[in-house]
């Protein structure tokens, strides 16, 4: 098989255009990834993934941000309506039991839900820290302000995703916490000491290291590298991400087409590259933009391939859960919240 190129796209809408078959039979994208404008109903969804693995002609992984709360792309009645990150942490403040039972219960149903699509990968577990007065573009998403807790449950959500068959994106390494503008709109700057960050942001993504798969965030740590966020960052990618974190997993950019970053979708592309990232993430679906990114990524090589390869490998049989007894354990842990 000829080998992917270093990215990962949308689509435009519920169905793949004769030009979007032809331009991913040609550019051959390592993955492709779903938002709300791909989702009508089960069956519409198993087509579109089948029809966008056929494209490529094998069995490419599939993306999603089912998170539950404000992040999931697939709702009801489609599928089940899940809390948020901070509802699962406030019950873990209550019960460190029960709260670790409903994250990997939680992601054990998204897999569930997921696989019976098609869908493979889960970008989950938000391992983002906030601190007080961040933007709310982490906000509810994230399991708590306390780096231990998040630690537990992130291993919790990504366990229960492993279980059921798929496999987790940890995000937004080394951490969106204390980014105080949303990275969709603008760029986030974050001023402190990079003891404060090893202390507060980083400890997650230590924690859960040996993950297969991490997103990057359009953030700029000044004390690291104050001219370019860390999905750009040569000095983030190398310095902390690869040997402070120590993770040698897949690395996805966030979205390319996020207004944190700066120039041309193609600049853009080529920088998320140069700095470091072995994955291009571009999610719109618009041809125009897709056309510069192709013409900026290359194929994957050397250790990028490696770490694809390993993904693709990473992929286990789903254990023997029982479906309808974990939705209503499921249910009952939040029947009194």
């Amino acid at each position: 098989m000829t080998e992917s190129k270093a990215m990962i796209l949308g689509c435009s809408g519920l169905a793949l255009t004769s030009e979007e078959k032809a331009f991913y039979r040609g550019e051959r994208p390592w993955g492709f990834i779903l938002f709300g404008r791909n989702i009508s109903e089960a069956r519409q969804i198993s087509d579109l993934v089948a029809e966008l693995r056929e494209s490529v002609g094998w069995h490419a992984p599939v993306l999603i941000d089912q998170e539950g709360g404000r992040v999931q792309r697939i709702r009801p009645p489609v599928l089940s309506r899940y809390p948020s990150g901070q509802a699962l942490g406030d019950l873990y403040r209550r019960d460190p039991a029960l709260g670790l039972r409903a994250a990997w219960v939680m992601s054990r149903l998204h897999a569930f839900d997921l696989s019976s699509l098609g869908i493979d990968v889960d970008c989950l577990p938000v391992l983002d820290v906030p601190v007080e007065g961040s933007s709310n573009v982490i906000g509810d998403r994230a399991y708590s302000d306390d780096p231990e807790t998040v630690i537990a449950m992130g291993r919790a959500a990504a366990e229960g995703l492993k279980a059921g068959g798929l496999l987790p994106v940890m995000k937004h390494m080394p951490g969106h916490g204390r980014g105080f503008a949303d990275s969709h709109l603008e760029l986030p700057v974050v001023t402190v000491a990079r003891d404060e960050l090893e202390a507060h942001d980083f400890p997650p993504f230590v924690a859960m290291k040996d993950e297969l798969m991490a997103m990057t965030c359009h953030v700029v740590f000044t004390a690291i590298d104050p001219d370019n966020p860390a999905t750009t960052s040569r000095k983030v990618i190398d310095g902390v991400i690869r040997e402070h974190i120590g993770f040698n997993g897949l690395l996805l950019s966030d979205d390319s087409s996020m207004n944190a970053l700066s120039g041309t979708i193609g600049e853009r592309a080529a920088n998320i590259i140069a700095g470091g990232c072995d994955i291009v993430l571009h999610c719109n679906g618009k041809m125009d933009e897709m056309l510069d990114v192709v013409a900026n990524v290359p194929p994957l090589a050397g250790l990028s391939l490696a770490r694809a390869k390993a993904v693709e490998a990473g992929f286990t049989a789903p254990d023997a859960a029982d479906e309808a007894e974990l939705r209503a354990e499921f249910e009952a842990m939040f029947a009194t919240v």
